[in-house]
């Protein structure tokens, strides 16, 4: 019998998130190991007339793949990839792993080679979003993996995973327009200022977000939600911040992450592991020293680091920096082949916007 939240999360999924609609190509790109909520998206998408198109991964391609491609085979773009993403009007990935540690023997290098080859396609997906050509979404099903990482059984993390979503609510939906409403009104604050400063015992660092725009992420493309964010100006990072939290990327667990930024460019990096791995994406391709993002987390129904950016950038009191790609919506203009979140703890830490105290010891400071 299928949990009752799993098809609220695909109501919200196919009605709110992605709003499909009549005739519109939709992929789904999937695990088996989601079966229950695939085919209850499948259900709703069905319903409510799209044509849907399944895309299957298999646990342990991935290894494969990276364990045996040639270089030709590491830099091919997959053909229905290219089609989906040039010409499909909706998007959803669930995420849903046997083995979140899978690619963890692979050469860091080959994952370098692949993200600069995927770069184009990935401007491509960002700028469909941006003009509203493509609606995407991501979201995760909770799988023994995942539970594993984040330290608990599988029973709570499945409650803190439809808990974060506000699936236990009669109407979900009602929660997340709610959280619309609310973030606009931090947004309008934000339009039309310049000089962001952020300083902390863990953070010390300016840059511009002069011309750019501020995005309330409301459950549209993420779900669960719950962040503000834009594209910083290119070259206009400059000092120094630790991340506070692990990097994941690829399965493999950066840990202590250090950055200094001179003209916006990340100019040195330090780790305590997997310096190898952060060095070869940050030297992937020219946009990857550059910010992409700064973000800030609101949801504070999320209460733990769970090792899933899906969750963990969401957490109240944290901020993120992605280095790489920047959302075309924002007005960002970095190109990159990666788009790499790093969350830093803000509980000691304060933001100003010119000058103005916008944000002090985990919390949003405005009226």
């Amino acid at each position: 019998m299928t949990d009752p939240r799993v098809t609220k999360l695909a109501q919200v999924l196919v009605r709110y998130s992605l709003n499909l609609k009549p005739g519109e190509h939709f992929v789904m790109r999937t695990s088996p190991l989601a079966e229950e909520l695939n085919l209850a998206v499948f259900e709703e998408a069905i319903k409510a007339g799209a044509f849907v198109t399944l895309m299957q991964s298999v646990p342990g391609a991935r290894q494969i793949f990276y364990k045996y491609a040639s270089p030709d085979q590491l830099e091919h773009i997959n053909d229905f990839e290219k089609l989906t993403t040039e010409t499909y009007a909706a998007y959803l990935a669930i995420d849903a792993a046997s083995n979140t540690r899978e690619l963890s023997g692979i050469d860091p290098k080959l994952f370098a080679q692949v993200s600069k080859a995927n770069a184009p396609l990935e401007k491509t997906f960002m700028e469909r979003a941006a003009s509203g050509k493509l609606r995407w979404s991501l979201t995760v099903y909770p799988t023994q993996a995942f539970a594993q990482e984040a330290e608990m059984s599988l029973p709570d993390y499945q409650d803190f995973v439809y808990g974060a979503g506000m699936l236990n609510e009669p109407d979900p939906i009602l929660h997340w327009k709610k959280v619309s409403a609310d973030q606009k009104e931090i947004v309008a604050w934000l339009t039309g200022h310049d000089k962001v400063v952020l300083k902390g015992s863990s953070v010390d660092l300016r840059m511009s977000v002069k011309g750019r725009k501020f995005i309330s992420a409301d459950g549209k493309c993420n779900f669960p939600d719950g962040e503000i964010f834009t594209g910083p100006v290119e070259d206009s990072a400059e000092g120094w911040i630790r991340f506070s939290y692990p990097a994941i990327e690829y399965g493999q667990e950066v840990a202590d992450i250090e950055l200094t930024f001179e003209k916006g460019k990340a100019i040195k990096e330090k780790a305590s592991k997997n310096q190898e791995l952060l060095t070869g994406q940050l030297n992937s391709d020219a946009g990857a020293r550059y910010l992409g993002e700064l973000g800030i987390g609101t949801n504070y129904g999320i209460q733990k680091f769970t090792k899933h950016m899906l969750f963990d950038e969401k957490l109240g009191g944290t901020i993120h920096l992605a280095l790489g790609a920047s959302y075309p919506e924002t007005g960002g203009k970095n190109a990159s082949g990666i788009h790499w979140d790093m969350l830093c703890d803000m509980k000691d830490a304060e933001i100003t916007v010119d000058g103005e105290l916008f944000y002090k010891d985990g919390k949003i400071v405005i009226h």
